[in-house]
């Protein structure tokens, strides 16, 4: 690198730096500058040169570092195409209707006895008994207790309020006044109870409190 340098230097110097001979020929003749003078005037013209050539080689470097760092830092332009989700027709039917029903309430509500099913009551399904569904996320807004139900059981004429108030929601306390039998439903908060047989409207007995908590 350094021999390629010093011949490009010489090149220049040949073209650019040769000494006027008119010149050359005056300073020979002046008193004060016999012998050397030519000689320090070539060699100044030599390391300006040189100088020169540096500056113009730093110069390019500089500009290639930049272009360098601008091609690094640019920000790349990337055709952002919107991301679609592949819908899976086949074994999806069933997740779609879960999450249809997800946050539904029940209207109207209903109670109902074991052989009734549990789940979203409609309004589209009044026409039939056997499709209409009794509600099992009920809650009470009066003691603001979750409704249990128990399939197969009847509560026992002595229950009282005292009694579900201080056993509510422990079955291991309830059951004590639990009754088999067969077909009804024991439904019951901390402040009401009711034994059902048979498809029961919640809004014809006046006395619960009780409303869909969302299924």
């Amino acid at each position: 690198m350094a021999k390629g340098l010093d011949e490009l230097l010489d090149e220049v110097e040949s073209k650019f730096c040769r000494p006027d001979p008119f010149c050359l020929g005056k300073v020979e003749r002046s008193g004060g500058c016999s012998g050397g003078g030519g000689i320090l005037s070539n060699d100044w013209n030599r390391a300006e040169a040189k100088e020169n050539l540096r500056s113009t080689e730093t110069f390019k470097k500089e500009d290639d570092l930049d272009s360098l760092i601008n091609e690094i830092f640019e920000e790349p332009n990337f055709n952002k195409k919107p991301f679609k989700l592949k819908s899976k027709s086949s074994g999806n039917t069933s997740v779609r209707a879960s999450i249809q029903d997800l946050g539904k309430s029940c209207s109207p509500v209903y109670l109902g006895g074991s052989t009734v099913p549990c789940g979203v009551g409609t309004t589209t399904s009044q026409s039939s008994f056997s499709l209409n569904r009794a509600c099992d996320h009920l809650r009470c807004i009066s003691c603001d207790f979750w409704v249990v139900s128990y399939n197969d059981y009847m509560w026992d004429k002595s229950c009282d309020y005292l009694f579900f108030r201080n056993n509510m929601p422990e079955f291991h306390k309830l059951k004590i006044k639990l009754v088999k039998k067969k077909g009804t439903r024991a439904y019951a908060c901390q402040c009401s109870w009711r034994t059902i047989e048979e498809l029961t409207d919640l809004q014809t007995d006046h006395q619960l409190r009780w409303i869909c908590g969302k299924h």
